[in-house]
């Protein structure tokens, strides 16, 4: 409700899946080079070979979001994985625990598996611009490379150990 309260004050003007529909601003292009730069720079896709980054790069749109939007939203069904290419976000899994996330780090990689809901809520500190992935252009790259699905679990794994670590480490 929330959100939908913002939409219509104007306080969220900019809707994300509206982003995904057009294309970044026209003043700035991302050529398929910069992209695999950027996408080389993910655990889960690092030993990717060329080919293979080129066809995820092919899969990948540039999308610019104004501060203050929401990304995601805990419990909303999940079809989209991000790469900040530039600005930051927060993440909210629960009231106490939230982190902030910056340029080369991802999220969203447990929705391109199963399309679940949203475990967190993640909404953008500054101005952004995003790589994102869409689920059903991803699945058919995940039965092409299967060692992909296996980096994405451990990444997930990976998060899970340091959600399950005290607050104050």
């Amino acid at each position: 409700m929330e959100f939908l309260s913002r939409i219509l004050d104007g306080t969220i003007s900019y809707d994300l899946k509206d982003a995904l529909r057009s294309s970044v601003s026209p003043g700035y292009r991302v050529s398929r080079d910069e992209k695999i730069r950027h996408l080389e720079k993910v655990p889960i896709l690092a030993e990717l070979t060329q080919r293979q980054l080129r066809a995820v790069a092919a899969l990948s749109k540039v999308v610019e979001m104004p501060a203050g939007s929401v990304l995601m939203r805990a419990g909303e069904r999940g079809d989209e994985f991000f790469l900040i290419i530039d600005g930051a976000a927060i993440v909210e899994i629960s009231p106490r625990k939230r982190r902030r996330m910056g340029p080369g780090e991802f999220l969203g990689e447990m929705s391109l598996l199963d399309g679940e809901p949203r475990s967190a809520t993640v909404r953008a500190e500054t101005d952004m611009r995003l790589l994102v992935v869409v689920r059903r252009h991803f699945q058919g790259l995940l039965t092409e490379v299967p060692d992909l699905t296996v980096r994405i679990l451990g990444t997930l794994s990976r998060r899970i150990r340091q959600l399950e670590q005290p607050l104050d480490k």
